[in-house]
């Protein structure tokens, strides 16, 4: 039985120093500063940090792992979250949470804490500059930055499965869960070539499987860094999602992806195979046609529009869960929502994907960007399309387009700031995030799977978390409840 799809997303924000230092890492610094200035500090453990490890046990010759960037800011957030520099981005990193509600939640509760980072950051900058921040993943000057998705995994499963089977998923998802953007910025292509595309990922991806995340980045990420008991669990590092703001697509993204990995788990393909010829020139044809009529060639012959593969392994899915029930997704509630949102979704693209601007980035924005298009009479090259563009991922409220759309919501503002603060009750996130909420000065560093204690005499205490499972609200609320002080906390554990 697969093993529930403990989840997680991270999302590296664009920003732009305005009038100001144009250093991107100072900038973000900045950022991540100002909103942890006034929280009690507690930094990330980097000792178990290990991003070169490649599932498949090699790395291609002249791969490079992602660096660890040890001296740059590093915080962990009372609702379980790591806030950081990566590179030249401040990147949120939401708390393991269960199921793809929560992952929506989370995920948007990561945008007001950016927001707040811009008007902390504000007070320690010159009154005549400004850091805004941007939801997306290109600068539209080649460079792209990552959304990254986690699942949970059963190691036992062998990774060229998982692969193999993933990949059509991963290539063709991108219908619904595609950001939009105008134009291309793949070498030789031009505006005219590519007016609208479905992501704003796609065309940055080289190579079908890898471990680079920066540079020919693979469809399919090794990294094999399981923040997790490394004989029963692995993490599936997902690069080639997009940054979503419409909360209907967030939801998609995570639900399907969580359910097609439960259904390689348990190995419920069975004949079924929707292997692409060539994904990566797949996932190009595929985000290069808002209509979604372009076929993409099959491995035994066959071809398909990315709908048509989206609706085979909604099948499958359906079959899947009438065997195995919405266990490993997080129950009936949300794996039923799941599945009806799939359906609803697939239909809408069959017959009026015009009509699903309320649900998904990528038709908001070319909703709006063709009515800007065609009231000024502009060329699909003007620039002023590609400010659009831009100004919808805008996360400052009186400039965001997206802000102003009539986007369905699936999680209430009050509790996105909420959990802001609060940790997921059904993971590990729980017993992380209470610790550093009651005894943060007591905590001397954190990570996905520990916690180091100091209290004040030596040595310092360590302790594993190596279950995403355990440490629930269900396991340790009546603990905390009982205990007034990290080291009778830690006694009991003992114990």
């Amino acid at each position: 039985m697969a093993v529930p799809k403990v989840c997680g997303i991270e999302t590296e924000y664009g920003i732009h120093h305005v009038r100001g230092d144009g250093n991107p890492v100072a900038s973000s610094s900045l950022l991540v500063n100002g909103y942890v200035s006034d929280l009690a500090r507690v930094g990330w453990d980097f000792e178990d940090e290990s991003p070169g490890n490649d599932a498949r046990g090699f790395a291609r010759e002249g791969s490079l792992p992602p660096e660890v960037e040890t001296h740059l800011v590093n915080a962990v957030l009372t609702n379980g979250a790591r806030y950081y520099v990566d590179h030249a981005h401040p990147e949120y990193s939401t708390p393991e949470c269960l199921d793809a509600g929560e992952a929506v939640l989370y995920d948007r509760s990561g945008e007001e804490v950016l927001r707040r980072s811009m008007t902390s950051a504000q007070r320690l900058i010159p009154e005549d500059q400004s850091i805004v921040v941007y939801k997306n993943n290109s600068d539209g000057k080649g460079n792209s930055y990552g959304t990254h998705e986690n699942y949970l995994m059963d190691r036992a499963v062998p990774f060229a499965r998982i692969a193999h089977l993933v990949t059509s998923h991963f290539v063709t998802r991108q219908i619904y869960c595609g950001a939009g953007k105008v134009g291309t910025e793949t070498p030789g292509a031009s505006g005219r070539d590519v007016t609208f595309q479905l992501s704003q990922r796609a065309e940055f991806f080289e190579e079908e499987v890898g471990l680079e995340t920066t540079l020919k980045r693979p469809i399919v990420n090794t990294r094999d860094e399981p923040h997790a008991d490394p004989q029963r669990y692995r993490r599936f590092h997902v690069i080639v999602g997009d940054a979503n703001l419409c909360e209907v697509a967030t939801f998609a993204k995570i639900g399907t992806t969580a359910l097609v990995l439960a259904m390689i788990e348990d190995d419920a393909f069975g004949n079924v195979d929707l292997t692409l010829a060539n994904p990566v020139k797949a996932i190009r044809q595929i985000s290069y046609d808002p209509t979604l009529r372009t076929s993409v060639e099959l491995a035994d012959g066959r071809s398909a529009t990315a709908v048509a593969v989206q609706w085979e392994l909604l099948g499958l899915a359906r079959k899947y869960v009438e065997d195995r029930g919405f266990e490993c997704v997080g129950g009936e509630a949300v794996g039923s929502a799941v599945l009806r949102r799939w359906e609803e979704l697939l239909q809408g693209l069959e017959s009026d994907p015009a009509g699903l601007g309320r649900q998904l980035d990528w038709v908001a924005k070319m909703n709006l960007v063709e009515a800007y298009r065609e009231r000024h009479g502009l060329d699909w090259e003007d620039h002023k399309l590609a400010a659009l563009d831009l100004q919808y991922h805008d996360l400052r409220p009186e400039r965001s387009l997206f802000a102003r759309l009539d986007t369905e919501r699936l999680v209430t503002q009050g509790d996105v700031l909420e959990a802001t603060t609060e940790p997921p009750r059904r993971t590990r996130a729980y017993f992380r995030g209470q610790c550093l909420k009651r005894w943060s000065t007591s905590v001397a560093s954190a990570n996905w799977d520990s916690l180091v204690f100091d209290l004040g005499t030596d040595p310092l205490r360590r302790v594993p978390m190596m279950d995403p499972l355990r440490g629930t609200a269900d396991h340790v609320e009546g603990l905390f409840d009982e205990c007034s002080s990290p080291s009778e906390l830690l006694a009991r554990l003992s114990s």
